[in-house]
C-alpha cells in the first residue's frame, strides 16, 4: 500500500513556474540566477504558509543547477538537482532556528562556512525562523552573515521580522512575501483535485479559501481534512459542517427578521443554531462578513458578480437596510464576537449581540435619496411618514395690553405680567435694583 502524503507536501513546487502567488519575488529571483548578480544573504519575510521556505529551497537549487533552463528555471534533471530532489545534498544545508537557537549551533554552522563545496558552485544555507535565535546566537553570526566565502550564500526566512535585529536586517535583501488571495487558494485547489480525480463544489473551494486567510498551507491542510469528511466528494455543505459554519440561510434568516423588527425570529435561529451545534463565533463572523459584502454593494454595486450565489441575498439587503444600519450592525458582530468569552456562555453572548442589533436600530426604515444640485431647484423628495416634518405650530395671537412677549420666539408660550409687585417686595426688591433700575423689566426714561 502507498504511504499517504498530505497535499501540501505532495504538490509543493519545485520549480519557479509553479509556485502560485509570487509572481514579484519570482521574476526578481529568476533575473538573479539569469545574470549571476547574487547577494551573499537574502531574508524571506511573510505569514504562514505563503511559501517562504519553498521559494529558498527552489532558489537553492537553481543557483546550484548545472544546466540552467533559458528562463532560470533549475532543469531537475543534473546531479545537483536530483541530489537536491533526493535530500542527499551536501550543498543545501538546513536549519531550523527554532530548535537551534544557541551559540553552540551557530558556532557549528560558521565552522561548515568554511568548507568549500565538493562539486557545484555554491553552499547555501537556509535558516528558518531566523527570528528564534537568542541574542548572542546573533551575534555570534553576524561577521560571518556579512562577509561569507563567496562560494556560501545565506537564505534566511522569518515571520516576524520585527524580532530580527536591525543589524541582520542591513546585511540582507529582504523581500516580503505576499498573503494568498482566495482567487489563488481556489485555483491551486481545483488543480489538485482534478489531478487526483475527486468531485467537487467550487462554493466549498471558496469557503476553503476563506478559511486559509491568506495561507496556502492552511488551506490544503483544510482541504485535506474536507476530502476525508466528504467522503466521495468535496461539497459546499458538507464543508461548512465540517467547519461548524452557519448555512448561507441561517445568516439571511437573522437579516430578514432583523429589517422586521423581528425579535423572536433571531432567537428561534439562534436556537436552531444550538440544536446543530454550529459555532456562535464563527456565525458572528460569517455575519460581518456578509455585512461587509453588502457595504460594499451599497457603495459599489459591481462588487459582487452576478454568478455569486450570495448575489440576490446580499442586494436584498443592500436595498433592506441603510448605509448607517449595515456599518452599526457591523460593529456590534465585531463588538460581539470579541465579548464572547466574557459572556456567561456562547449562547447567551450570541443571542445578547442579536439583541443589541434590534435595541440600537434606527427608527428611520430608510435614508431619503439624495438629489443632485442641478436638480435641487426643481426636485422634491417625499420623505417617509416615519421622519416627515412636524406640522407647524399656529402663530400666537398679538400680545393684549399686560402681557409680555417672553420666550416668542423659541416657541414659548407668552407670560403675563402682574400689575403690582408681589407683596412683600417693596420699591427695589431688598436692595437688589438700584434706584436707577425700573422694576420688572420696564425701560427707563431717558
Amino acid at each position: 500500500m502507498e504511504s499517504y502524503i498530505v497535499s501540501a507536501r505532495k504538490y509543493r513546487p519545485s520549480t519557479f513556474k509553479s509556485v502560485v502567488g509570487q509572481h514579484a519575488l519570482v521574476n526578481t529571483l529568476k533575473n538573479a540566477v539569469k545574470s549571476g548578480r547574487l547577494a551573499h544573504s537574502y531574508l524571506f519575510c511573510g505569514q504562514r504558509g505563503v511559501g517562504k521556505t519553498t521559494m529558498a529551497r527552489i532558489f537553492a537549487k537553481a543557483i546550484n543547477c548545472e544546466h540552467l533552463t533559458a528562463d532560470g528555471e533549475p532543469c531537475n534533471e543534473c546531479e545537483s538537482c536530483r541530489a537536491f530532489n533526493e535530500q542527499r545534498s551536501l550543498n543545501i544545508i538546513e536549519l531550523d532556528a527554532a530548535s537551534n537557537n544557541s551559540v553552540d549551533d551557530i558556532r557549528q554552522l560558521t565552522d561548515q562556512v568554511l568548507v568549500p563545496p565538493v562539486t557545484g558552485r555554491y553552499r547555501v544555507f537556509i535558516v528558518d525562523e531566523v527570528h528564534m535565535l537568542s541574542a548572542a546566537a546573533f551575534n555570534a553570526f553576524l561577521k560571518t552573515l556579512e562577509e561569507p566565502p563567496e562560494y556560501v550564500k545565506f537564505i534566511l526566512a522569518t515571520t516576524d521580522p520585527q524580532k530580527v535585529p536591525i543589524t541582520v536586517l542591513s546585511r540582507c535583501l529582504q523581500f516580503n512575501l505576499r498573503n494568498m488571495t482566495p482567487q489563488d487558494v481556489v485555483g491551486h485547489m481545483s488543480r489538485i483535485l482534478t489531478e487526483e480525480g475527486i468531485p467537487f463544489e467550487e462554493g466549498a473551494l471558496r469557503v476553503l479559501a476563506q478559511g486559509a486567510r491568506g495561507s496556502m498551507r492552511d488551506g490544503l491542510s483544510l482541504l485535506d481534512q474536507a476530502i476525508a469528511y466528504c467522503g466521495d466528494g468535496v461539497t459546499q455543505e458538507g464543508v461548512r459542517r465540517m467547519l461548524g459554519m452557519s448555512g448561507g440561510e441561517t445568516l439571511t434568516g437573522i437579516l430578514r427578521a432583523l429589517a422586521a423588527g423581528d425579535g423572536a425570529g433571531m432567537l428561534a435561529v439562534a436556537d436552531a443554531m444550538q440544536t446543530q451545534g454550529l459555532s456562535f463565533a464563527q456565525a458572528l463572523r460569517d455575519l460581518a462578513g456578509l455585512l461587509h459584502r453588502v457595504a460594499l454593494v451599497q457603495r459599489v454595486p459591481a462588487a459582487v458578480s452576478e454568478d455569486d450565489s450570495d448575489c440576490a441575498s446580499i442586494r436584498e439587503f443592500a436595498q433592506a437596510f441603510s448605509p448607517e444600519e449595515i456599518q452599526l450592525y457591523y460593529q456590534i458582530a465585531l463588538h460581539g464576537r470579541n465579548d464572547l468569552n466574557l459572556a456567561p456562555d456562547e449562547y447567551a453572548g450570541f443571542t445578547m449581540a442579536l439583541l443589541r442589533m434590534l435595541a440600537f436600530k434606527p427608527a428611520g426604515v430608510r435614508a431619503v435619496t439624495r438629489v443632485p444640485a442641478r436638480d435641487a431647484g426643481r426636485a422634491s423628495v417625499q420623505a417617509p411618514a416615519s421622519v416627515q416634518a412636524p406640522a407647524a405650530v399656529p402663530a400666537p395671537a398679538a400680545p393684549s395690553a399686560g402681557v409680555q412677549t417672553v420666550g416668542r420666539s423659541s416657541g414659548m408660550p407668552p407670560l403675563p405680567r402682574p400689575s403690582a409687585p408681589p407683596p412683600g417686595l417693596a420699591g427695589p426688591a431688598a436692595g437688589q435694583l438700584d434706584d436707577d433700575t425700573p422694576p420688572w423689566g420696564e425701560p427707563s426714561a431717558s
